[in-house]
């Protein structure tokens, strides 16, 4: 599955935008202008995405990948 694909599927699923879920990190304190704080570790976001809106494990990565700026 291509990251886009990720991403579109997450979309799908929570209603959410790559966008959002920046803000979201933000309001939470684990990110900052979409760029994640220092000393976040991905455990930290997978479990937040997982409980706030019931993503798996590689849909939360891929997540955490777009918050790293390591995918876009």
């Amino acid at each position: 599955m291509s990251f886009q694909a990720y991403l579109d599927n997450i979309q799908k699923k929570t209603g959410k935008t790559p966008e959002d879920f920046k803000k979201l990190a933000a309001q939470k304190g684990l990110a900052d202008k979409g760029a994640l704080m220092p000393g976040v570790k991905a455990a930290q976001i997978v479990a937040w995405l997982k409980e706030d809106y019931e993503l798996g494990h590689g849909h939360a990565m891929a997540v955490y990948a777009l918050l790293t700026g390591k995918r876009e």
